[in-house]
């Protein structure tokens, strides 16, 4: 027996209901070293810390692929350290930042090192970050990569950022030709910029400006034309792709399709997306308003249908906050189109999967937030409660649905479409490499976030 062995583990969880991608079993999970050393029904021997985790469900730390945390140049915002705390009390122990919206947005090496340096030290959960893809921008592709991005986000229609440029067809192709070179994804904003910008310019012609004119100005004919036209793109170049925020069960259709016949490409959709529809907008107004915008009811449900029977490949929650004043104009055009979800991205997609059967429903569920997203970021000891892999974990309370509370947000504006809003599995305690970072509502410790590359590259560093 090796002399490791022998040693105290730091923590065992047990008598946990435990969610892996492969199933749902009740049993130990042990921990040592920040790795999980052994699942076992019990696990023996002796540990530092013992945690009783009966009527509780152990679920893999989420991984979070589409965050704006927007540090450096506009944490006003929000912040490493308010959107980490609230990623980390609501389930989430790794973030993907998009590279927008911080000031400067990451489009070179430069960017990519004030960005992590802000980061670091500041965030609670792990980190990876996301490279621009840019008109301005296609020769830092390749310092970008060896800085360690996980990919290139790319805006097919105006980004509403004027030092993020959209990727006209010209650059997108090169940049996934690049992308392909360097082994990396390129992520797309999917609306086809000629299809909204003609009917921008018709409403604001006409003096438009209610909430229904801004949804008839980026309807879903918009979407569907720039996810085929991406899909196209990636099949030629070999570029693996993943849509982000897909808002109809169309789009999500179109990747389905691609990657049976062959094209390595991914759906994203968003929580919000499967819990509100163009009438609660109606209703709630500004908190709502995002892009593409919500859909109809019956869309709503069409595409919660297909997230629960296993089509979409990854619950992200988008989170795009801004200060309050962003969300208050006359004007529905004007108001920032971004919604603050972070925290509530885990209870919000298990209350979307709440009629499915526990087994296949969470397994499922630890797929579409964990285990795939790993995949795309190549975080190979990521996503999956099993021996060897990092103890992201997060322990869930499925017996209560509790009513989201402004006083519970952990962001720098404490402001939701999710307050009030009632969602099922309250996080109690989550578990960044087996150390405890939050519990009850509140993280507890310091920072101990890390910079996560892909695999291929050379490692972490903190």
């Amino acid at each position: 027996m090796n002399h490791a062995d022998q040693l105290p583990c730091d923590l065992i969880v047990r008598n946990a209901a435990i969610v892996s991608r492969n199933g749902l079993t009740t049993g130990d999970v042990a921990v040592r070293g920040g790795r999980i050393h052994e699942v076992g029904t019990p696990v023996g021997g002796d540990a530092l810390e013992e945690l009783d985790a009966t009527g509780l469900h152990l679920f893999p730390g989420v991984i979070d692929m589409h965050v704006h945390f927007n540090d450096p140049g506009r944490t006003h915002w929000e912040g490493w350290a308010t959107g980490s705390t609230a990623a980390a009390v609501g389930g989430t122990t790794t973030v993907a930042e998009m590279p927008l919206n911080a000031s400067p947005p990451t489009l070179d090496a430069g960017a990519f090192d004030a960005k992590a340096t802000a980061a670091i030290g500041a965030s609670w959960v792990d980190f990876a970050l996301w490279g621009g893809l840019t008109p301005v921008n296609l020769d830092s592709m390749g310092e970008l990569a060896r800085r360690g991005v996980v990919g290139f986000k790319a805006f097919m229609c105006n980004s509403g950022i004027d030092d993020f440029l959209a990727a006209d067809p010209t650059t997108l192709r090169e940049g996934m030709l690049r992308a392909a070179a360097l082994g990396l994804p390129v992520a797309v904003h999917a609306e086809d910029e000629s299809i909204t910008d003609h009917l921008t310019a018709i409403a604001r012609f006409s003096g438009a400006t209610s909430i229904q004119a801004y949804l008839d100005s980026r309807p879903p004919e918009a979407e569907l034309a720039a996810i085929a036209r991406a899909i196209e793109l990636a099949d030629e170049s070999g570029c693996e792709l993943y849509v982000v925020h897909i808002s109809t069960s169309a789009g999500v259709k179109l990747v389905r399709e691609a990657a049976a016949r062959g094209v390595n490409v991914h759906a994203e959709t968003c929580p919000h997306y499967l819990l509100f529809s163009e009438e609660d907008l109606a209703d709630q107004g500004a908190l709502l308003k995002c892009s593409p915008p919500l859909r109809t009811a019956r869309e709503r449900e069409a595409l919660g249908t297909m997230a629960r029977n296993g089509q979409v490949d990854v619950l992200a929650s988008d989170h795009s906050p801004s200060p309050p004043e962003m969300k208050s104009h006359e004007d529905f055009f004007q108001i920032w189109g971004g919604i603050a979800g972070c925290q509530s991205l885990l209870s919000a997609s298990l209350t979307v999967v709440a009629d499915r059967p526990a087994a296949s429903g969470y397994s499922q569920l630890a797929n579409m937030l964990a285990g795939n997203p790993a995949g795309i970021l190549r975080q190979t000891h990521k996503g999956d409660i099993r021996a060897g892999m990092d103890a992201d974990m997060v322990l869930v309370d499925l017996s209560e649905t509790y009513t989201v509370a402004g006083s519970d947000l952990r962001y720098r504006h404490p402001v939701s479409p999710y307050v009030g809003f009632p969602l099922r599995g309250r996080p109690v305690r989550t578990f960044l490499r087996g150390i405890a970072i939050a519990q009850d509502g509140n993280v507890i410790g310091r920072p101990q976030g890390r910079l996560i590359m892909p695999a291929r590259a050379s490692g972490t560093r903190n």
